[in-house]
């Protein structure tokens, strides 16, 4: 398929708030069309963003965050807990599902960043570096038919504050190899002390259509009465979404994978598992929830819990992530 079959759209919110801007990432999300690629560029004013299974309690220090007025939101897509203040950009590809290809995509990022003489690379799975030091941290989801895959983008972000509202957990940063997260992320001010966020936002949209072809509408910028987004506002706002219910469960089981960390919550009732909760930063949000719904209802035996875990669909990498669950689980026969 050429870029000239592919319908491009360009969307920037003008909102700094961060649930006016997941709502509207999820309403371009639910009406992408068939071989259309939209790039939303946002941005939050002090928020910290945490993955669709995060523990609220546990990833940031929510008392401190409600003191200095900083918002929590929730997103639909997997992985860890991100600060974002205004030295931060915001990017989405929001794509159907035929068309994802998370190389193209990131390599929009990566050209657009090099317009700007600062030579960036790709790093690990998903991560963008510049000198070793990560200045984007991506994270996906998808449906059926579609897809989106969004990122950070570190211009001038307030590092400090980083560490002062996520609680990073010592194992997840020894699992890096690396003793603090400063010396891990980096801005591109570091690199290009001239940069500001409209010039990345300029190169960007130049790679974009580079890469996808020119826009076939013209950029739109969207403000707070452009779409009707109450709904959904109303969902990413809310106490549910964001902290959710914690049952109090009989037995937690906890540990890190190299695909993720897994706090894995019990409540049982005479030998039967009667409500499951699994937290997790791991990237896929969906397979997480698939394996605590096949949990609820199980008799709290290992191999019970195995054999269901076993039973579930995938491709190659989920498999590899139900065997590492099972042969955990397996580990803690003792316990039970």
């Amino acid at each position: 398929m050429t870029h000239h079959d592919m319908m491009t759209k360009l969307i920037s919110s003008s909102s700094f708030d961060p649930w006016h801007n997941l709502s509207l990432e999820e309403h371009l999300f639910r009406h992408v069309i068939k071989n259309q690629v939209i790039l939303y560029l946002w941005q939050n004013q002090n928020t910290v963003v945490i993955g669709r299974n995060q523990n609220a309690w546990k990833e940031c220090r929510c008392g401190q965050l409600e003191l200095d007025g900083v918002k929590l939101a929730r997103r639909l897509s997997g992985g860890g807990a991100v600060f974002h203040d205004l030295g931060n950009l915001n990017f989405t590809f929001i794509i159907d599902r035929t068309q994802y290809d998370l190389e193209k995509q990131l390599r929009v990022i990566l050209e657009g960043v090099r317009k700007l003489k600062i030579s960036a690379e790709f790093s690990g799975r998903n991560d963008l570096t510049v000198e070793g030091r990560k200045f984007s941290g991506n994270a996906f989801y998808y449906e059926q038919d579609k897809a989106y895959h969004h990122g950070t983008i570190l211009v001038d972000v307030d590092i400090h504050k980083l560490s002062t509202y996520l609680h990073v957990s010592n194992e997840k940063i020894a699992s890096k190899g690396v003793d603090s997260i400063q010396a891990r992320v980096g801005n591109l001010s570091m690199f290009q002390p001239s940069i500001t966020i409209a010039k990345v936002k300029e190169a960007l949209i130049e790679s974009f259509q580079d890469l996808y072809g020119e826009s076939t509408e013209p950029q739109m910028f969207v403000s707070d009465s452009t779409y009707d987004l109450q709904a959904l506002y109303q969902k990413y706002s809310s106490w549910e979404w964001l902290y959710g219910k914690t049952p109090n469960f009989d037995i937690v089981f906890e540990t890190r994978f190299s695909w993720g960390g897994i706090e894995l919550g019990l409540a049982l009732n005479h030998g039967l598992i009667v409500e499951t909760k699994i937290y997790s930063d791991a990237m896929d949000s969906h397979l997480i929830e698939e394996v605590a719904s096949v949990l609820r209802y199980c008799p709290f035996q290992i191999e019970h819990m195995a054999k269901r875990i076993n039973q579930l669909e995938g491709t190659p990498e989920e498999k590899i992530i139900f065997t590492d669950l099972v042969n955990w689980l397996v580990s803690k026969a003792s316990y039970i």
